[in-house]
């Protein structure tokens, strides 16, 4: 069995998709753009903004469940572009925490949605 999440606290998907999955277990949260839920908007300042600000969505996904960063165990993140992937990094290394990293993928992709600079999508554990 499966419950469909959704928050206006993130952006609502933009095609036929959830927001986020929860089954036994585990939660699937769908790719966040870093659209400010508020002003339908990327944020400014380049990918360190545009990071922080998916990350945010995702978490507002999680609090469907009373789930924290702390519940995910695997993350993927897409890039526009590689030379993102520091600064991406630094503000996913502060977000998590030190020692409370999940899994991650990161993948340069030839464009996203909204020509958007980084999505990134989570599967949480519940528990």
């Amino acid at each position: 069995m499966k419950e469909t999440l959704f928050t206006k606290k993130a952006p609502a998907a933009i095609g036929p998709y959830s927001q986020g999955i929860a089954t036994t277990g585990l939660v699937f949260v769908s790719g966040q753009l870093p659209v400010n839920p508020e002003t339908g908007a990327f944020p400014e300042g380049g990918v360190a903004s545009q990071t922080k600000q998916s990350l945010k969505n995702l978490v507002e996904i999680l609090a469907c469940k009373n789930m924290t960063l702390d519940h995910v165990v695997k993350t993927t993140v897409f890039l526009s572009s590689m030379d993102d992937f520091s600064e991406m990094n630094a503000v996913y290394q502060e977000m998590f925490g030190e020692g409370k990293y999940p899994a991650r993928s990161a993948v340069e992709v030839a464009r996203l949605p909204k020509d958007a600079l980084v999505e990134i999508e989570a599967i949480a554990a519940m528990g």
